[in-house]
């Protein structure tokens, strides 16, 4: 009987792999070991499950377990449970069904962020700092972020009350709200710049990414667009085949744009642009930072390696992995890294190498000796392992450090939601205006809220009093000590008025989006962005333009 059931076990985990369209000599070698395993893992969590000492949950205990198991291999590898396949369907196609709200925690309350412009939050009147007590009578007092998340979340057309308090008018009131199927946009804002310059911002390669930025560029090329700026900063990527249709649009059909290498051949595979492309002249510059990533990094690799584009900001996250999505019993989900993307010059950006990690379980980066060096179409030399580099580089913009708190501490955003309450409302997002006078209103409003911070000097002080203590010298040098904290304080109390342009246009931003939503955050901003100033000076100089792609330009020291 014994050997009758290894035998039925065998033959049953035969007929799994072969049903799995997967072959490789690799499973055969590793069967045993697999086999072997398995039987351990089931029988460890049958005995744990019966014997231990209180209830173990076995759902949560075992989503535990495959969390950790695949947490051992890259950040990439998740499993979705059918409970969370809301976030599945989130990650694939940019929907949800919900009610179109961001929320976040502020202190022990859950506040609404900001709602979605035309869905159920913002057509029920809730604003950005209310308050959610309850959601269809039920406290939700001390729950988490994600546990209120799950109970907003739900199938479309079906109904919940909210019970919401907003501080800024002092007033309760239950909303009641339909959940909807939520779309975010993957371009949010698109308009035109001087000089008939085109921008588009994509913040995501959901299944819609290719058809919203076409429906864009043909708007403005309506509009007269000559030369065009597409913003990827902080598009963290999404779909492959969004990104090679989007490539697509710029370069010739038959041309390759990515390929993928992965353990089994099935991935290994070569994408070419299938169609024929919208605009194959049109200057193009791309806009990037250090959280474009994956798809986004296709995107502006591509067109660098293919001479096509010109990339401007900052460097690349460096996400060279290609995650697939596998079906697995009972509604539930894998998605695994199943191989490298190269782009046309033949690089893979991939930064992190997740096959060797240090005793902590950090993976590290390659090394500057392990990275090859590669050729664009024009002859430019490109690097792999580790992200896009930009052609123009534009240094990272940094906040002062009163800026961080005044962020931190929530006071520019309960600001904004004060400012929402007395006016109904403001002028359009290029034409508004953060006064002196409304300036004078915030430094009123944050007079009597605790805003402090350490800053780097303040650090430095405090250790060479500790050194000093420790070396029993300290009483040597008290006045000088106590003479430098105080002239330290009095800088302290001028940073208001110091980075008053800084925090005035924070301010502004966030007074925008009460009324204008995100497209209004979006549009209110691109008079003060610096990528965008550096890519439109140098759309306007055609013959440094041309001359950086043919590879020809000489940086000046």
């Amino acid at each position: 009987m014994k050997k009758l059931k290894q035998k039925l076990k065998v033959i049953l985990f035969g007929a799994l792999i072969a049903s799995s369209t997967i072959f490789s000599v690799g499973y055969v070698d590793s069967y045993f070991e697999i086999s072997k395993n398995l039987d351990i893992f089931a029988t460890l969590f049958k005995e744990l499950n019966i014997y231990y000492v209180d209830e173990t949950k076995p759902g949560e205990l075992m989503k535990t377990g495959i969390d950790a198991m695949l947490k051992s291999l890259d950040p990439y590898t998740n499993f979705y449970p059918e409970s969370d396949i809301e976030d599945y369907r989130f990650m694939t196609t940019g929907e949800y069904g919900g009610i179109g709200s961001m929320i976040r925690k502020k202190d022990s309350l859950i506040i609404v962020a900001e709602p979605y412009e035309g869905f159920p939050a913002e057509k029920a009147g809730l604003w950005a700092g209310d308050v959610i007590e309850k959601i269809d009578g039920k406290d939700i007092s001390g729950y988490k972020t994600d546990e209120v998340s799950k109970l907003l979340k739900g199938a479309a057309k079906t109904k919940l009350t909210l019970s919401i308090y907003r501080p800024v008018q002092e007033k309760r009131f239950d909303a009641d709200l339909t959940r909807e199927d939520v779309k975010i946009k993957d371009v949010p804002y698109f308009g035109m710049l001087e000089n008939n310059t085109g921008y588009i911002k994509l913040t995501g390669f959901t299944q819609t990414a290719s058809k919203e930025l076409k429906d864009a560029y043909k708007s403005l090329k309506e509009e007269g667009m000559e030369t065009m700026i597409l913003d990827l900063r902080g598009n963290g990527g999404g779909l492959l085949n969004e990104a090679v249709n989007i490539v697509n649009f710029f370069v010739d059909k038959g041309q390759e744009v990515v390929s993928t290498k992965g353990k089994v051949k099935q991935w290994d595979r070569v994408h070419k642009a299938l169609n024929e492309p919208l605009d194959k002249e049109i200057p193009l510059t791309i806009l990037i930072d250090e959280m474009s990533a994956s798809a986004s990094e296709i995107v502006s690799g591509a067109l660098q390696d293919l001479d096509r584009a010109v990339v401007i900001g900052r460097k690349s996250f460096g996400k060279g992995l290609v995650q697939q999505t596998r079906s697995l019993s009972y509604n539930s989900k894998l998605k695994v890294t199943v191989a490298k993307y190269y782009i046309p010059s033949g690089r893979c950006i991939q930064k992190l190498d997740y096959s060797h990690k240090d005793e902590k379980g950090k993976a590290g980066e390659i090394p500057d000796s392990l990275k090859s060096e590669f050729k664009t179409s024009n002859g430019r030399i490109v690097f792999d392992g580790g992200g896009i580099e930009p052609d123009v580089k534009v240094d990272e913009e940094n906040f002062a450090n009163i800026t961080f708190s005044l962020l931190s501490k929530q006071l520019i955003f309960d600001y904004a939601s004060e400012f929402r309450a007395k006016k109904d409302s403001i002028k359009k997002p290029y034409e508004f205006e953060f006064t002196d006078e409304d300036y004078m209103a915030f430094k009123e409003f944050i007079k009597d809220k605790e805003y402090d911070y350490t800053t780097q000097t303040e650090k430095l002080l405090n250790d060479l009093k500790e050194a000093a203590e420790k070396e029993k010298v300290h009483t040597n040098f008290q006045d000088e000590f106590n003479a430098l904290e105080a002239e330290l304080k009095q800088n302290k109390a001028g940073d208001v008025d110091k980075f008053k342009d800084e925090i005035s246009r924070i301010i502004e931003n966030e007074i925008i989006s009460r009324y204008y939503y995100q497209s209004g955050r979006i549009e209110s901003e691109l008079k003060y962005d610096k990528d965008i100033a550096k890519a439109l000076e140098l759309l306007k100089n055609k013959d440094q333009f041309e001359s950086i792609l043919a590879g020809t330009f000489a940086k000046k020291d």
